[in-house]
């Protein structure tokens, strides 16, 4: 969905932000140093706000005291939305517990967040796609977008088509939503006012274009896509379109103006590439690849400029680091991982400074 769901690509994932020592959920000490791998040369002083579970997608508010994210636990069938103060503290769920859930953010104001839940089609968790034919991620057409208060009232339907609707984000501006949506039959991504008029598609490719984020200024998106170009390629990827379906073990990073003019790939490693999120100065992207590794569920966090040059590894971990974030003065970066975990499976939050400059 935004979606990379932490039950989405290969195995559970993890989210992380950094910050220093914190003290967890059942009173013990996470010590910030042993957070920290050798080689991640630009985070320092990370500190951990989940400590149990599948947290993932974890995204600021306008004021950037608070986070959405999507969670699931060992009692809960399936993800559902939940806010945080930026430390870690007051932990509640903003769902309603019913459907799946995906793709939280915030609208402006903070007082409001949006996103995908397939409650009005399915009150429980729709069964996961068939991984017999190989690794899918299943674009459920019951997937709806929806707005609902920080408090848990007033859910209402922002968005609807007889198609898969998820992977909302809102610019920097306040003015406008991109998602992405099947309405026209391939998975394109859109932008809609704040109150869901004005729809606009703004990717016309073949293939699946997913995951916008806005950049600092609201004059550009960055985004992840497949790119099918051989008959053979193009087949499959209709045929698993067809059924709802798509295959993202080779994704690429785009970046194009808001108005989905002058688009242009940023990345060419033919890997799995995703959750981009740009720099506030506009020129470079964050993201997460497997590209260095044999072992396809291990990614990492990668920074590049949006030329394609400079391409830098963040993190080290030998499992998964995602969903990166940076503050809009880009000392402070949120994102997922699997470090530090109680058991195998759990993905977590974490907060760390941003060092630009090692």
């Amino acid at each position: 969905m935004r979606t990379f769901h932490i039950a989405m690509f290969f195995a559970p994932i993890l989210l992380l932000m950094a910050c220093g020592n914190n003290t967890r959920q059942d009173g013990q000490t996470a010590a910030a140093d042993t957070l920290l791998l050798p080689g991640e040369t630009h985070l320092r002083n990370i500190r951990q706000l989940t400590f149990e579970g599948e947290n993932a997608e974890a995204y600021l508010s306008f004021d950037e005291s608070m986070l959405t994210f999507q969670r699931r636990t060992a009692t809960m069938e399936c993800d559902q939305i939940f806010t945080m103060t930026i430390d870690g503290e007051n932990m509640q769920r903003l769902s309603s517990g019913k459907g799946r859930t995906t793709c939280s953010y915030w609208l402006p104001g903070d007082e409001t967040v949006v996103f995908s839940s397939t409650e009005a089609h399915d009150p429980g968790c729709l069964p996961s796609p068939d991984q017999s034919r190989g690794y899918v991620w299943k674009l459920y057409p019951e997937f709806d977008i929806y707005t609902i208060r920080r408090d848990g009232t007033g859910l209402k339907k922002l968005f609807a088509t007889e198609g898969y609707d998820a992977e909302a984000t809102v610019s920097p501006n306040g003015d406008r939503i991109v998602f992405t949506s099947t309405r026209d039959g391939d998975p394109e991504i859109y932008s809609m006012n704040i109150d869901g008029s004005d729809v606009r598609r703004l990717t016309y490719s073949k293939g699946y274009d997913g995951g916008p984020f806005f950049s600092a200024d609201g004059s550009k998106i960055v985004f992840r896509a497949s790119r099918p170009e051989t008959e053979e390629e193009l087949a499959a990827y209709r045929e698993l379109v067809s059924e709802n379906l798509v295959r993202p073990t080779n994704l690429e990073i785009f970046v194009m103006d808001a108005d989905g003019s002058n688009i242009r790939q940023v990345t060419d490693n033919g890997m799995a590439n995703f959750a981009p999120y740009m720099h506030p100065d506009g020129q470079r992207i964050v993201f997460s690849s497997n590209m260095d590794s044999e072992n396809p569920r291990n990614f990492d966090l990668y920074i590049i400029n949006i030329d394609g040059t400079g391409l830098t590894r963040i993190t080290n971990h030998e499992e998964f680091d995602g969903f990166p974030m940076f503050t809009r003065d880009g000392k402070t970066l949120v994102f997922c991982s699997n470090r530090n975990n109680r058991k195998p499976g759990d993905t977590n939050v974490f907060i760390a400074d941003w060092v630009d400059t090692p």
